[in-house]
């Protein structure tokens, strides 16, 4: 198991970025699995539950759309510094892979920056070309000030007002050649509150003062008329967040993307490491898992990596419709199941 960070640090995003491809554990059998040892057989079953729990994001249709306008939009974005630069917005329902493809993204963008310039800029600072914070229900202009600090380790970032951080993270940004920033959770500024006016203004601050392409995330923002800023009727046309950013939707699986969930399932299938499944097992199931997760790839990634511990802790090492009604989900998945499709009984 390896040791928790914080991608809200720049040496946790660092480790994130760096991060070796994770070993895939062995595909045994059932017999050569009652042939382990104690110790050995609980090792095994570590790595497999670490496996399955991580074993890396598969390229959805929604997931592979975004990541393309994101390659475009920040690709383009080479205006000079007097200019400002359009923001790119994932919206969309919790358990989309909003987040994850944000993170990819900006991962993949990391990478080949420090590839072509150095870890090291021309004035000899550490290169950071990413930085990422997450918004937090009560976030403030000061705190959002801090949090961009925090992740740079700015020492100045447990004091100063909030002009001050703002200051210091200016700096931060173009000492450490940054060109891309992620901000999530852009849902909990409330843009009917002082603070949220604030903190949203700010964010249109630092996107003229930053030579940065910001990628911002967060759920239901068309629907809480976010691009409007809170502004109604004629009014909303003065709202600059319309103008300068780009809506990138992710949506679930509708019923009429048949193929491409059952695309998805079968790819999910090739990365389990049990030792009675076998090929088409879990593609059969494609139908109820649809139903049991009502397309939403984070439902869908909770039930299987679930499924898949209670399958090696029951001995049963597959995902069979009988294991998989044991499992609870999200409430909200669990509250969409259709009638026919109830949990196993406690006596079966």
């Amino acid at each position: 198991m390896t040791g928790s960070y914080s991608l809200s640090r720049k040496e946790g995003w660092r480790r994130f970025v760096e991060a070796a491809p994770r070993q895939r554990p062995l595909h045994l059998s059932a017999a050569q699995l009652a042939g382990l040892g104690e110790a050995a057989r609980f090792e095994h079953d570590e790595a497999r539950a670490e496996w399955h729990a991580n074993f890396g994001t598969i390229a959805t249709p929604q997931l592979s759309a975004v990541y393309d306008e994101l390659e475009l939009i920040v690709a383009s974005n080479r205006q000079d510094s007097d200019r400002v630069r359009g923001a790119a917005v994932i919206d969309g329902q919790p358990g989309l892979g909003k987040t994850t493809v944000a993170n990819l993204f900006a991962r993949d963008f990391d990478r080949v920056e420090r590839r072509r310039f150095g870890a090291v800029t021309e004035d000899g600072d550490e290169r950071i070309p990413v930085f990422r914070v997450g918004l937090t229900s009560n976030t403030t202009l000061r705190t959002l000030n801090k949090m961009i600090c925090e992740f740079y380790g700015h020492p100045g970032a447990d004091r100063g007002s909030a002009a001050q951080l703002a200051s210091y993270a200016l700096d931060c940004v173009l000492r450490c050649d940054s060109r891309v920033g992620v901000i999530d959770d852009i849902h909990f500024i409330d843009q009917r509150s002082r603070d949220g006016i604030a903190v949203n203004n700010h964010l249109k601050w630092l996107a003229n003062e930053l030579p940065v392409t910001f990628i911002y995330a967060g759920v239901g923002l068309a629907e809480r008329r976010f691009f409007a800023e809170g502004l109604t009727g004629a009014a909303s046309a003065l709202a600059q967040s319309a103008r300068r950013w780009t809506r990138l939707p992710v949506a679930a699986f509708t019923p009429g993307q048949k193929q491409e969930w059952l695309a998805l399932v079968k790819a999910i299938e090739q990365q389990l490491v049990l030792a009675r499944a076998h090929p088409g097992q879990l593609a059969a199931l494609a139908e109820y898992l649809f139903a049991r997760t009502g397309g939403h790839i984070g439902s869908l990634m909770t039930l299987i990596t679930r499924g898949c511990y209670k399958a090696i802790k029951t001995g049963t090492e597959a995902l069979t419709r009988e294991l998989l009604d044991t499992v609870r989900i999200d409430e909200a998945s669990e509250q969409a199941r259709r009638p026919g499709q109830v949990k196993a009984k406690a006596a079966a």
